[in-house]
């Protein structure tokens, strides 16, 4: 019985509903977003910098460039990095300020929007443009290199990709309980 999963807490049978408990879903749901937020904007902290100089790395070697371009392009995705990650954070936190009902993205759009710093980098060097799917040209018609991500794991650290779960799950349980 020990290896059974277990909930987070607030989560399951006897956690408070939105529609007996209004004020308790609230406070949990609240409670839920801050505890995601937190792990959210140090898991960017955290990943985001290395990211970008792994993209950089990656396309630049597989594009066979210059060994100076390319020792110049991974000097510059490491600037690139922390630019990004600086970005990037200024515009989570500014999301994370507001009223869950007033937020007007959710993490991963703007996580998504990093792809610019390393596209940067790579346009630089000369690297061309990869090939990507017709709805990821429509969707992010800048990001050059397919570099947008699809989950929070992708930044390096699979334990981020839960965390945009528990925000939505913690986001929406407030908004129903306020409409209770």
């Amino acid at each position: 019985m020990g290896d059974e999963p277990r909930l987070p807490p607030g989560i399951g049978p006897g956690a408070p509903d939105a529609g007996s408990d209004p004020a308790g879903a609230e406070a949990r749901g609240l409670a839920m977003v801050d505890e995601a937020s937190r792990g959210i904007l140090a898991g960017v902290e955290r990943e985001l910098p290395g990211w970008v100089v792994r993209q950089v790395s990656r396309l630049i070697e597989a594009w066979g460039s210059d060994p100076a371009i390319r020792a110049r392009a991974e000097a510059d995705a490491v600037d690139a990095g922390h630019r990004a990650a600086a970005r990037v954070l200024e515009e989570l936190r500014r999301l994370f300020s507001v009223d869950v009902e007033q937020q007007w993205a959710t993490p991963l759009q703007i996580v998504r929007t990093a792809y610019r710093e390393p596209t940067e980098v790579l346009a630089g060097a000369g690297v061309p443009s990869v090939r990507r799917d017709e709805f990821e040209e429509a969707a992010l018609p800048d990001d050059r290199y397919g570099l947008a991500i699809h989950s929070l794991g992708e930044l390096g650290d699979e334990d981020l990709a839960p965390l945009l779960l528990a925000w939505g799950i913690g986001k929406a349980t407030v908004v129903r309980a306020r409409r209770a």
